[in-house]
């Protein structure tokens, strides 16, 4: 009998508890079956699984499912950033799965990747049989401790009775309150025995509360603050996007006329073509963006963590002002940054009742009014005309900024883009424009190389009708090459725009910047060649991305000419299928403006410093 057919039967039977819950009873079933029958009431509709020994019985149950469409990775990291892709397109929980020992340590990457970036992740790992644990069994690790610094909760699963619990309280603590990712390592013997399941629909967590209780009196002395602030400005993280709280943020920043500056991880949280919009701050954030956030009288830090690549050196970071911090987790309050206002709410909750607040005291909900701050706004203003996102264009090699732009004009707002890390990482979020959240994700705590296919992958799985694409680098791209064959296999049509320029460009930059240009395993060709900069022999071209693709099934064209771009651009958006569009692109572009790590806003670099040949002491 199937999970399926299984599951329809658990509803035969219910009966309320001394504790007055309802329960349900079912029929017996194996603990694989049982896991596959929980994760279907939970509302899974997509899983990214590898199969191994210790993990059969539950892919066997997985094949019987009519409601659970289980997609066949081709590498188990590249399944956990599939899964992390369908979570950060949806807001629902991504679901993956490896075997026990090197399937689930494949997993710890993207386990990690979700922990960094606050994403709502569901782990499951098959594991030895109980009586096995701690032997050394063959393909044995110990998943559940060695997970535990990068997940919200970990479960070993001992006893067969409790997956329906187990799998519930899973589902809601990855989502609820900040998301991230939970572990669920299962014994083989726990997934072979025979079971009659119990079902309850409720949950109860001793010590976990993530709902959070509004302070108004608190948060009406923040509205105080505006009445006094000249330079007020909003900083705005993920949080914004995982609270839903894009609309409250929007009313916010129009009644009170703030500018608003978004993180990486919050970009797509307020509209990028808005006169209010600082685009985003950081590293390479705008120029205008990190100078109005470190020069305001008054931060308000929205669903942020402080993170170094934002603040730089941390004691020089927004000294100037009164920082309010709002956000849903208590550990991020005062961590990074002692501030003056730490507030812990919902971060919706939180700009809904401060709207409120606006609206009755007279508030207006306006595009833009520059007679509230009129100083503060002439600056800003000049601090745009003055140092805007620029790059020197030209018609002898096809420059990366150009290509993104060019992907910018030629797709709608509806794209979904995703990101590998490096350079072109950077320049995605430059050059593309954002103006509804969930539309751009990338790997931004972490960090990780390999992420933006698997990514666009889940993404496409989410929304197969939308126009999804992964920005990549040809070191990033290759990482997680192979989940190729998944698209081809799966017909999941994602696009890949790979700025291929031979090298690691984003340590290339640094080692420019800091080790006077010299090389240090960042080529990525074949030394044994001669390298051609101006990429105009394809024989020197190394790996050929062509000839890769062609062996996956999936159509790939190389560009070698801007004038080449355009209508190669527009078949690669045109298709229904995988595409890979391997745009050569030199190796000598750096990403500007850049602020060096350790260091603050007032050391950044520009094309004019970096035309005066600045040494960078800094540490990455």
């Amino acid at each position: 009998m199937s999970a399926e057919s299984k599951t329809s039967k658990i509803s035969t039977e219910k009966s309320s508890n001394g504790a007055g819950k309802v329960v349900e009873r079912g029929e017996a079933m194996t603990g694989a079956e049982l896991l596959v029958a929980c994760l279907e009431r939970e509302g899974v509709e997509v899983m990214f699984a590898y199969p191994g020994g210790a993990s059969m019985p539950i892919h066997q149950a997985l094949s019987h499912s009519n409601k659970i469409r289980t997609i066949l990775p081709r590498h188990e990291q590249g399944g956990g950033f599939a899964a992390e892709g369908y979570a950060r397109v949806t807001g629902k929980v991504g679901v993956c799965m490896g075997t026990s020992g090197p399937g689930a340590t494949n997993l710890v990457t993207s386990i990690a990747d979700a922990f960094l970036d606050s994403t709502a992740l569901l782990a499951i790992s098959g594991q030895v049989p109980s009586t096995m644990i701690g032997r050394g069994a063959f393909q044995e690790t110990d998943f559940f401790g060695m997970t535990l610094p990068v997940v919200k909760h970990s479960y070993l699963v001992t006893d067969p009775n409790d997956i329906p619990r187990v799998v519930k309280e899973a589902m809601y603590i990855a989502i609820s309150g900040r998301p991230g990712p939970v572990v669920i390592d299962m014994p083989k013997d726990v997934q072979e025995a025979k079971v009659y399941p119990v079902f309850t629909e409720e949950i109860e967590l001793r010590g976990y509360s993530p709902e959070r209780s509004l302070d108004e009196e608190t948060l009406a002395e923040v509205i105080d603050l505006l009445k006094n602030a000249k330079r007020p400005v909003i900083y705005a993280g993920g949080g914004i996007i995982t609270s839903d709280a894009h609309k409250a943020l929007l009313e916010f920043a129009q009644r009170a006329q703030i500018p608003v500056a978004t993180t990486l991880m919050g970009i797509g949280g307020f509209p990028q073509s808005h006169e209010l919009s600082l685009h985003w701050l950081g590293m390479h954030g705008t120029v205008y963006a990190n100078n109005a956030v470190n020069e305001g009288d008054l931060l308000l830090a929205l669903g942020v963590r402080f993170d170094d690549r934002v603040t730089g050196k941390v004691d020089e970071f927004a000294k100037h002002g009164t920082i309010v911090h709002i956000d849903i987790d208590n550990s991020e309050l005062n961590k990074n940054k002692s501030v003056e206002f730490p507030i812990l709410a919902n971060i919706r909750e939180a700009l809904e009742c401060m709207n409120g607040l606006l609206e009755a005291r007279g508030y207006e909900e306006k595009t833009a009014d520059y007679d509230f701050h009129p100083a503060w706004f002439k600056q800003i203003a000049e601090w745009k005309r003055d140092q805007p996102l620029k790059y020197t264009d030209t018609d002898e090699v096809i420059q990366p900024q150009y290509a993104i732009e060019l992907l910018n004009e030629l797709t709608d707002d509806d794209v979904i883009i995703t990101t590998g890390v490096g350079q072109h990482q950077m320049w995605a979020a430059q050059y593309c424009q954002f103006d509804e959240p969930r539309n751009f994700f990338t790997s931004a705590g972490l960090g990780t190389m390999g992420y933006g296919y698997p990514a666009a992958l889940g993404a496409k799985v989410a929304f197969p009708d939308r126009q999804v694409v992964d920005i990549d680098g040809d070191g990033s791209f290759l990482m997680n090459i192979q989940e190729l064959a998944t698209a081809k296999v799966e017909k999941i049509a994602a696009k890949a725009l790979v700025l291929n320029n031979q090298h690691l460009g984003m340590v290339v930059q640094w080692e420019d910047l800091k080790y006077g240009g010299n090389r240090a395993n960042t080529f990525l060709g074949d030394p044994s060649r001669e390298y051609d900069p101006g990429h105009k022999k394809e024989e020197l071209i190394y790996p050929d991305y062509v000839k890769m693709c062609e062996s996956f099934g999936v159509t790939c064209e190389r560009v070698l000419h801007k004038e080449d771009l355009r209508p190669a651009m527009e078949r690669m958006l045109a298709s229904d299928e995988p595409y890979v569009l391997d745009v050569m692109v030199p190796y000598t572009e750096h990403v500007l403006p850049m602020i060096p790590g350790g260091m603050t806003y007032k050391d950044v670099i520009t094309e004019k410093e970096q035309e005066a040949g600045v040494n960078v002491p800094s540490a990455l």
